[in-house]
């Protein structure tokens, strides 16, 4: 297993993924071993850990890797991976929860990914949403309310990348070095181009399965 030092890991989505491709894997399993002699019988029963949150995660990375879902940030599949300097930070997602949202970007793509604040390490962040925070719904939701008030050309309302990029050039926080993989919601070309940097940019929203500091 790779040793990783976790900031985020989703176990709602490791579980729903898991409960599809392996279903048996991390129910206790029973071995008895018995041995008789005459009319008596000893039995000895043995029962497996219980995996914890990482070997699921592990596991369901395992299977996207040979099924060949994983992409690349700058090519996904339905699923992506990728190593960036990101900046990351909690977002208000509205109704009493709570979103977390990193952004980046490589040379040809505007990524942003957002899931639930409760799934970050250590947090203790509420989830009432009426959506699923890593839903496509809350996630603009929670960029528009964070971003509308400060960005000087707001996005237009058919776009739902626009947020996205937005979010890319208004997002405060650290940056650091991080690993991830990421479930697909949206992708397109930039609704910005006057604003890139770079022709043909493309953006890129996600949620993650797991962010992780990367060396």
């Amino acid at each position: 297993m790779t040793v990783r030092y976790y900031l985020y890991i989703s176990d709602a989505k490791v579980d729903m993924l898991l409960a599809q491709i392996d279903p048996d894997f991390g129910r206790r399993s029973t071995t008895e071993a018995g041995v008789s002699v005459k009319l008596f019988s000893a039995r000895r029963s043995v029962e497996a850990p219980v995996p914890d949150r990482t070997a699921k995660l592990e596991r369901v990375l395992r299977h996207l890797d040979e099924t060949g879902q994983t992409g690349s940030v700058d090519e996904p599949g339905p699923y992506f991976r990728g190593t960036l300097p990101m900046q990351w930070g909690p977002l208000d997602g509205g109704n009493g929860g709570s979103l977390v949202y990193f952004g980046g970007r490589t040379g040809q793509t505007i990524l942003g990914l957002g899931g639930a604040g409760g799934h970050v390490l250590g947090s203790s962040a509420p989830q009432a949403q009426e959506f699923a925070p890593s839903s496509v719904p809350t996630l603009l939701s929670g960029l528009a309310s964070a971003f509308a008030a400060d960005s000087a050309t707001p996005p237009a309302e058919e776009s739902s990348l626009a947020w996205v990029h937005t979010a890319g050039r208004l997002l405060r926080g650290p940056r650091q070095p991080v690993e991830f993989v990421a479930r697909r919601l949206l992708s397109g070309p930039s609704p910005y181009p006057e604003l890139d940097a770079s022709p043909g940019m493309r953006v890129l929203l996600g949620s993650p399965l797991y962010v992780a500091l990367a060396d």
